[in-house]
């Protein structure tokens, strides 16, 4: 259905588990009931430089530096915003859930658990906490998450796109919209 129907590009059929020059990357690609996403290299970290107040009907965009870099450090107890390079479109009997990767998991970087609705489609926005008192590493081109996907046999009465959705059609690392 991926493949066939344009649900992710790029995509990529297999699982890959090491680049050009053979060394060894967090893997990505179709798994055995999912799909493991990477990250781009358009990162948001979250800075207190302004000391402004977190407040998702008015968020300020100023409490993040953004970077375009092939890793992203996260600081101690902070978190990052990314995209993933995958496109998505998803089908109207489809509900698909974005789930963390163990192996970063393990190093105490959470990612958030989030739901892409029928007929939501675009980049989708990725949400990582750095959990430990240390700084932590993101590898952009390279698995980040896992999406799981959960088809109905009946279409679902309201899409995502139906509602307009405020995140319907997102490209690039997007902040919170009210």
């Amino acid at each position: 259905m991926a493949e066939n129907e344009g649900m992710i590009e790029p995509f990529e059929p297999g699982q890959v588990r090491y680049n050009d020059a053979g060394e060894r990357l967090v893997s990505y690609g179709t798994s055995s009931y999912g799909y493991d996403v990477r990250c781009a290299n358009e990162f948001k970290i979250f800075t207190n430089v302004y000391s402004s107040v977190v407040d998702p009907k008015n968020f300020d965009a100023n409490s993040f530096v953004d970077i375009q870099e092939d890793v992203c450090i996260i600081p101690p107890n902070s978190f990052a915003l990314a995209r993933t390079v995958e496109y998505f479109r998803i089908p109207r009997s489809v509900l698909t859930i974005c789930l963390g990767k163990s192996t970063y998991a393990r190093c105490g970087i959470i990612v958030n658990v989030t739901p892409l609705e029928p007929e939501w489609e675009g980049h989708v926005t990725l949400e990582f906490s750095n959990t430990t008192p240390l700084p932590a590493k993101i590898y952009a081109n390279e698995g980040v998450a896992q999406m799981l996907f959960y088809e109905s046999d009946e279409i679902c009465e309201t899409s995502y796109k139906d509602r307009g959705g405020k995140y319907q059609g997102q490209t690039g690392v997007t902040l919170p919209q009210t």
